[in-house]
């Protein structure tokens, strides 16, 4: 089997730009995959970068093709790609292109043998996958909280939100002093107050920070918080610096999340070795696709720590995180987007089976499903090309 082409879709139904593509074969099996980067024009640069593995009218420098290429050969391919980028820096933007290649490669992978990819991943070590969704903080704590209420009703045990968004929103992915004001900081609480009392004590409350705070802030607002009862205080700090967040570990004892800005399994060795979290969250889209996941799992079992893939982005992301943890035992949960879900099940044949706070795999092989092209070509980014 040869690969003979590599396409590639940018779609935005849904606030967020997509990445999709598709490798196809000699043999007429196709595996698609996502390498979702948004923020900043971050998927337009995966997007091209991702068509670069296609067209090599030079071939020096290592600018050689992925047409040829044995589809079945993960490991290798994903080393060629992976080393092909790392001139410019090995996290990033080379691991979210990686990442799109190896799941439309796992893909082909399943539909050639004619089973799903867990099923060739080690097999089912549970039926159904987990998974915790996100509570709207911007209307205030009355609204969070019926909201929480309305989830749980729909069967989520565990719910995530960012009760500082309302001041610190608009610094998203822009951290500059690592403050917030006294009066944002009440708000924050008045929020996890509110959706503690709504859903009661057996409900998980996560709280994303989105690394937006320095030492000291981070550490006084888990301090603050920890009486709701957290199972989680995600990204307290930057990922840049392993050191703060080491001191943040040292002055709380509300449990850590982090890991959705680490890239391979290399930038999780100091989080493992140093004891530094007590969940990881690798991104499933942006750390190197599902081989790199189920190795960084493997890590994580090692030390007893659970893991839990971030997921905001589109429908493959979701779908390939959890076939990954169909095979894992240290799961915790999957991440889901509820309230995308419409734009998950537009871009994909079949929809997403979510039931009861899980989400549900088919028997189909490789992904079990296949891109919906007529939807993603009607929500074009407006800035890519073709």
């Amino acid at each position: 089997m040869k690969i003979t082409d590599l396409k590639v879709w940018l779609t935005r139904p849904a606030g967020r730009t997509w990445v999709f593509l598709q490798i196809d074969t000699d043999e007429g099996i196709s595996g698609v995959g996502e390498a979702s980067s948004p923020g900043g024009g971050g998927s337009i640069l995966v997007g091209r970068t991702i068509r670069l593995l296609k067209e090599a009218s030079y071939t020096g420098e290592f600018r050689d093709t992925l047409i040829g290429e044995n589809p079945m050969d993960i490991d290798r391919l994903w080393h060629k790609v992976y080393r092909r980028f790392t001139a410019l820096g090995s996290r990033g933007l080379p691991t979210a292109v990686v990442s799109g290649i190896d799941i439309a490669l796992w893909d082909i992978k399943g539909k050639a043998l004619g089973r799903p990819v867990y099923d060739i991943l080690g097999g089912k070590f549970r039926d159904k996958v987990l998974l915790y969704t996100h509570v709207n903080p911007s209307k205030g704590p009355k609204a969070a909280a019926d909201h929480a209420k309305r989830l749980v009703a729909e069967g989520y045990t565990a719910l995530k939100t960012d009760p500082f968004s309302e001041e610190m929103g608009p610094q998203h992915r822009r951290y500059t002093t690592g403050t917030i004001s006294p009066q944002g900081e009440e708000k924050a609480e008045e929020i996890i107050a509110a959706i503690r009392e709504a859903v009661g004590p057996k409900v998980e409350i996560l709280i994303d920070a989105h690394g937006n705070f320095n030492v000291p802030t981070a550490v006084r607002l888990m301090n603050r918080l920890s009486k709701y009862n957290l199972t989680w205080f995600e990204e307290p700090c930057q990922p840049e610096s392993f050191d703060a967040l080491q001191q943040v570990r040292q002055q709380t004892d509300v449990p850590i999340s982090v890991g959705e800005r680490l890239y391979t399994r290399y930038d999780f060795v100091p989080v493992f070795k140093n004891r530094l979290a007590d969940y990881i969250m690798p991104d499933i889209v942006w750390t190197g696709g599902i081989s790199e996941m189920k190795k960084i799992a493997t890590m994580a079992e090692a030390y007893y720590i659970p893991i839990s893939p971030h997921d905001a982005m589109g429908p493959l992301q979701a779908i390939a995180g959890a076939h990954v943890m169909m095979t894992v035992p240290n799961f915790y949960r999957l991440e889901f987007s509820r309230a995308s879900l419409e734009a998950h099940n537009g871009c994909i044949n079949p929809p997403l089976d979510i039931r009861n706070g899980y989400i549900h795999l088919s028997d189909r092989p490789g992904l079990g499903v296949e891109l919906n092209l007529d939807y993603i070509k009607a929500h074009s980014d407006p800035d890519w090309e073709g």
